[in-house]
C-alpha cells in the first residue's frame, strides 16, 4: 500500500497520458515462435526496439505490474534486417575497389563478384552491362564457370510491386551504378543507392566461408513509397550455362497434398510456366497484376516446398540455394532464362507492411560441390541448413 501511496501521482499521470511500455525480448527461440503465416498489422513506427534488454525480463513485467502500467509487446518484422552489412552498421570497415570485379577464393571455390558495368576479360569474355553479382563461379574438379559467361548467378533482378503501371523500368538493378565494397579477403559487398524509380537502397554482401560456400546476406531501405500492392517484390536470377537438364530438386509436396514431403523433380516446360514454388503453409502469392509482365513472379506451380533448400545439377556438380525459414522466399526457375538450353535457377523474396526507411534483409547461402546424389547433397549441406535456421536473427545484432 505504501508503494501504491508514494507512487499515486505517476499512475494517475500515466494513466491520463495512457502511456504504453512496450518491450521487445530478444532471445533465441522468440522470434522461431512468431514465425509462421505473416502479421498484417503494420509495426508502428515510433516503437523503439531493444535488442539486448538492459532488465531481466521478470524484473521488467515486475515493476510495470507494480506501477499498474499495461504492457503491449510489438514484435519486430519478421523480414527486419540482420544489421551486418554497411548499409545497415556504420562501423564496417571497407574499401571501395578500383576494379569492377573482385575475385574470392577459398577451398576448392573461386567466386568473381562483379557490379553491373560491361567486361571482357579471360575469366568474364563479353560480359554484359547489368549483370552483377557472381559473374563466375568454379571449383577445382570443374574449371569451367558455372554461369553464362556474358551475364551471372546470384544477380539482382528485379524491383517491382506487382504491378505494370509501377514497372517502369522492368530490370531496375541493372540500370543504375554499383560500388564494391571489400570488407576483407573473403568478403565483398554490391552497394546501390536508391534506385530512380523505387527509391531503393540496397547491399548485398557476398562471403566465401571456409568450405567455399557463399554466404549472401542482402538488406535494404526503401527511401520512398508508392509501392500500389502495399508490398515491396524482389527478384534474382542464377544463368546456368549449358547443363544437361534443367530441372531443380527440393523437399516438398503437392500444393493440395497434405503427406508427408517427398523428393520433387520440377521442371519447368516453358518460360513463365510453373516458374515459382511456394512455401509449405503460404496460401498464395501476394497481390499481382493480371498484366504484370514478369512472368517468372506470378505463375506458382502445383508444389511447395517444406525445407528451404534447393539445388540442380551441371556437369557433375551441384549447385545448392539454402535459405531461412522465417524469410519466407519463393523458389523460381526457367528452362530458358539464360538463352536456350540455359535455364534461370532463381528465387524471389515479398517484403509486406513495409516502412520507408526501415532496413530488411534475408541471408542464404550457396554451395557448389560434386554430386554423386540427392541424400548425398542432403548430407553434405546440413550444416549450412541447420545453421542458417538455428538463429533466427543470423550472425550478430546491429
Amino acid at each position: 500500500m505504501r508503494i501504491r501511496t508514494r507512487f499515486a501521482p505517476l499512475l494517475s499521470s500515466v494513466r491520463e497520458m495512457t502511456v504504453r511500455c512496450s518491450l521487445l525480448i530478444i532471445t533465441r527461440g522468440v522470434m522461431a515462435a512468431v514465425q509462421g503465416p505473416p502479421p498484417n498489422a503494420r509495426l508502428a513506427p515510433c516503437v523503439h526496439f531493444v535488442r539486448r534488454p538492459v532488465w531481466p525480463a521478470a524484473a521488467v513485467l515486475a515493476t510495470c505490474a507494480a506501477l499498474g502500467i499495461t504492457l503491449v509487446a510489438f514484435a519486430e518484422h519478421p523480414l527486419a534486417a540482420p544489421g551486418i552489412t554497411s548499409l545497415t552498421d556504420a562501423s564496417v570497415r571497407f574499401a571501395v575497389s578500383e576494379d569492377p570485379y573482385v575475385v574470392l577464393q577459398r577451398g576448392d571455390v573461386r567466386a568473381v563478384i562483379v557490379d553491373n558495368v560491361a567486361l571482357d576479360l579471360p575469366d568474364l569474355p563479353g560480359h554484359r552491362a547489368g549483370y552483377n553479382g557472381v559473374a563466375s563461379l568454379t571449383h577445382r574438379r570443374r574449371d569451367a564457370n558455372l554461369f553464362v559467361p556474358a551475364v551471372a548467378g546470384l544477380n539482382f533482378e528485379h524491383i517491382h510491386d506487382g504491378t505494370a503501371a509501377g514497372l517502369k523500368e522492368k530490370f531496375e538493378p541493372r540500370k543504375f551504378p554499383m560500388q564494391l565494397r571489400v570488407v576483407d579477403r573473403q568478403t565483398v559487398e554490391v552497394y546501390q543507392g536508391p534506385t530512380a524509380n523505387w527509391k531503393l537502397e540496397s547491399c548485398g554482401r557476398y562471403q566465401l566461408l571456409e568450405d567455399g560456400t557463399i554466404e549472401y546476406t542482402f538488406e535494404c531501405i526503401p527511401r520512398a513509397g508508392g509501392y500500389r500492392n502495399g508490398y515491396i517484390g524482389l527478384f534474382w536470377a542464377s544463368y546456368i550455362h549449358q547443363p544437361e537438364s534443367g530441372a531443380i530438386y527440393f523437399r516438398g509436396h503437392g500444393r493440395e497434398e497434405t503427406g508427408p514431403a517427398r523428393w520433387i523433380e520440377a521442371v519447368s516446360p516453358a518460360h513463365g510456366t510453373d516458374s515459382t514454388h511456394a512455401p509449405a503453409g503460404l496460401a498464395a502469392l501476394p497481390q499481382v497484376d493480371a498484366d504484370f509482365p514478369l512472368t517468372l513472379v506470378n505463375h506458382p506451380s502445383r508444389y511447395v516446398y517444406t525445407e528451404p533448400w534447393y539445388f540442380g545439377v551441371s556437369h557433375g556438380m551441384a549447385f545448392v540455394q539454402m535459405f531461412r525459414q522465417r524469410d519466407r522466399i519463393w523458389l523460381a526457375q526457367s528452362p530458358s532464362g539464360g538463352g536456350t538450353g540455359n535455364p534461370a535457377w532463381d528465387f524471389q523474396w515479398f517484403i509486406p507492411d513495409y516502412q520507408v526507411g526501415e532496413a530488411y534483409g534475408f541471408v542464404m547461402r550457396a554451395a557448389y560441390m560434386p554430386y554423386q546424389s540427392r541424400e548425398q547433397i542432403e548430407r553434405d549441406t546440413r550444416h549450412h541448413r541447420e545453421a542458417l535456421n538455428a538463429n533466427p536473427f543470423a550472425t550478430r545484432v546491429r
